[in-house]
């Protein structure tokens, strides 16, 4: 891929466990989300939406819609994320490279730095109203 299309979009592989919440309920300022399932079946918040996609379904997630997804089946699921413009893939380098920087005190940074904003309150109520786990909450 050149230089051109790096920063146009940028596409990675998420695999959640079965009932396995991706992430607390968040909106980007600066891209639009898409999720394509592989396999298994995605759930997702849209705004007050919810939605469920199997393999070969596109779900769109735009910048500013509050959104978040989630493993709905209870065999493993697949997902291609493209996130467009490119840029956030540093987001997820970050993460990697520094886990805590996103949880506590550090995480209202990195969320003005990457143009999030990020309802943390949202994963037990998420949890609870869909029968899922989160991976953060069981490492603690």
């Amino acid at each position: 891929m050149g230089p051109r299309v790096r920063r146009r979009l940028f596409a990675g592989r998420a695999s959640d466990s079965p009932r396995t919440l991706a992430a607390p309920l968040h909106r980007h300022s600066n891209e639009d989300e898409y999720s394509y399932v592989l396999e298994g079946r995605m759930g997702a918040l849209l705004g007050d939406q919810v939605v469920y996609a199997q393999r070969g379904d596109l779900v769109f997630k735009p910048r500013h819609q509050w959104h978040t997804f989630w493993n709905a089946g209870d065999e493993p699921c697949r997902v291609l994320e493209i996130i467009s413009p490119g840029g956030f893939e540093q987001a997820f380098a970050d993460m990697g490279a520094d886990p805590d920087s996103f949880v506590g005190d550090g995480a209202p940074a990195m969320d003005v730095r990457y143009g999030l904003e990020v309802d943390y309150d949202s994963v037990a109520r998420m949890c609870r109203e869909y029968d899922l786990v989160f991976p953060m909450d069981q490492e603690a």
